[in-house]
């Protein structure tokens, strides 16, 4: 046997082997072409800043101020 079909047939016996632990480690194929990876999976957990988180009470305070305005005017 050639060198070159030695070496062919490992590259195929690698591929398939990477495949098989892949599917076996819970990850999709690596020969779709894109990097799945274990940490890229997980989300992240969105926080907010008290800046974000004390303008949306305003605007909700201004909300209900509004409401409150037209309920009253409605009686």
């Amino acid at each position: 046997m050639e060198v070159s079909k030695i070496v062919a047939e490992l590259d195929k016996e690698i591929a398939r082997l990477k495949e098989a632990r892949a599917l076996l480690a819970g990850i999709s194929s690596p020969n779709r072409g894109s990097n799945n990876k274990k940490s890229a999976t997980k989300s992240r957990k969105r926080t907010m800043t008290a800046e974000g988180r004390r303008r949306i009470a305003e605007a909700m305070k201004k909300r209900w101020a509004e409401r409150r305005k037209q309920q009253s005017g409605k009686k």
